[in-house]
């Protein structure tokens, strides 16, 4: 209970009282400076395929998470329809048991050149206790958020696709508690809503009649901001994000095949101004007043090129995805990947492994992560993350 207490307020620290990060806390002689979003549950991945191969995924082979990775893989996808789950456990590493987040999607192929699919995410912080400031009970909190989306993938050739997604953002942290906003003031809290839009691009080539090499990009959660409040100052910036990669495939053999990603994924966010003793400083963003009254795409466009250090803190802000799947067969996958992001923009580094099963028109995923560093902490360290997908038919001509 008191490791979900502490994660609650931080969301809620995230969500009401916008970048209140420490900021002036040094990592290894630098100093951080996170970049905060609303619903950062968002970004996570949904699946245990990319999940094993180090969250990498916008370039990799379709399959019906792509509406995550990214949409325009499903025109490629082979099938006609199917469905799938995904069971992720949160902060078990901490002993919470009811904690989790929950995937369900869906796709249906129309024809040989395109397909539309549907998918929910949904996450439960569990029961939480409240009290007041003296310490008596004021009841029980059940928080959680959702998104639901629907997708539609069209080829414009036989190797290259498009991609479109809306979604349907809810997040509920507080059940309308009244809390602090961290200033010494009160504010009541409600459900923060938004509507978000996707946009994917995917291209593959056969190279040799064992060889492939695929390439995409993906921009995600592109919608108006969160507000937990009627305070319009308090808004907070949807995880609006670019991913980009490629994949190389080589076929073995008729029994053995190799699937090697790369990622690059860079919030579209603008950083926000980097706070080192009594002053405060930014080129775009004299106080955090200005920086959460900037304009969604404003913002979008700044991110690349508004962080307070310059060149160097903008390379920070990219994430590093590496992975690799081994087939045996097309029945039996293992893989292995590795991410990283930078500590001063949050020091997210593990590996993960995963497996994978097919059995007729069955599918069967595990993926497990393992933290690499001891200055951040994952809540969802040493956990294994369960998929499920069921696939019918075959590609329409």
């Amino acid at each position: 209970m008191k490791s979900k207490k502490i994660l609650l307020s931080a969301l809620l620290t995230l969500g009401l009282a916008g970048t209140a990060v420490a900021q002036n806390t040094v990592v290894n002689g630098q100093t951080k400076n996170y970049i905060a979003t609303g619903m950062p549950i968002l970004l996570i991945a949904p699946d245990a395929i990319s999940a094993g191969m180090g969250d990498a995924g916008v370039a990799s082979t379709p399959d019906i998470y792509s509406a995550h990775w990214n949409n325009a893989k499903f025109a490629f996808i082979e099938g006609d329809f199917g469905f799938s789950t995904t069971y992720t456990p949160w902060l078990r590493n901490l002993g919470v048991g009811d904690m989790n987040l929950l995937y369900l999607g869906g796709y249906k192929r129309i024809n040989n050149m395109s397909a539309v699919a549907a998918s929910l995410t949904y996450f439960s912080l569990g029961e939480i206790q409240t009290t007041d400031i003296e310490g008596n009970s004021t009841g029980i909190m059940n928080p959680n958020e959702f998104a639901v989306d629907a997708s539609y993938a069209l080829k414009i050739n036989e190797e290259l696709s498009l991609g479109a997604s809306a979604r349907f953002i809810r997040s509920d942290l507080t059940n309308g508690q009244i809390i602090s906003d961290g200033s010494g003031s009160h504010v009541t809290t409600k459900p923060a809503w938004s509507l978000a839009a996707d946009l994917g691009l995917y291209w593959e080539k056969e190279l040799a009649a064992n060889q492939e090499v695929a390439l995409g990009a993906f921009f995600s959660n592109l919608g108006a901001k969160l507000s937990y409040s009627d305070d319009d100052t308090k808004k907070d910036f949807l995880p609006s994000n670019l991913r980009f990669g490629g994949r190389y495939s080589y076929e073995i053999d008729q029994s053995n095949q190799v699937n090697v990603l790369l990622d690059f994924n860079k919030l579209l966010v603008p950083t926000p101004p980097k706070t080192e003793g009594d002053s405060t400083y930014s080129k775009y963003y004299r106080n955090m007043t200005e920086y959460r009254n900037t304009g969604v795409m404003k913002g979008a466009l700044q991110s690349f090129y508004d962080a307070p250090g310059g060149f160097a803190e903008e390379l920070h802000e990219m994430q590093l995805s590496v992975g690799a799947e081994y087939w045996y067969k097309h029945t039996l996958a293992a893989r292995v990947g590795y991410y990283y992001e930078h500590e001063t923009k949050g020091g997210r580094q593990y590996a993960t492994v995963g497996v994978g099963l097919r059995y007729n028109i069955y599918a069967f995923d595990f993926a497990y992560l393992i933290p690499t560093t001891s200055f951040s902490s994952n809540p969802l360290a040493n956990t294994v993350r369960i998929s499920l997908t069921i696939n019918f038919g075959k590609k329409k001509s």
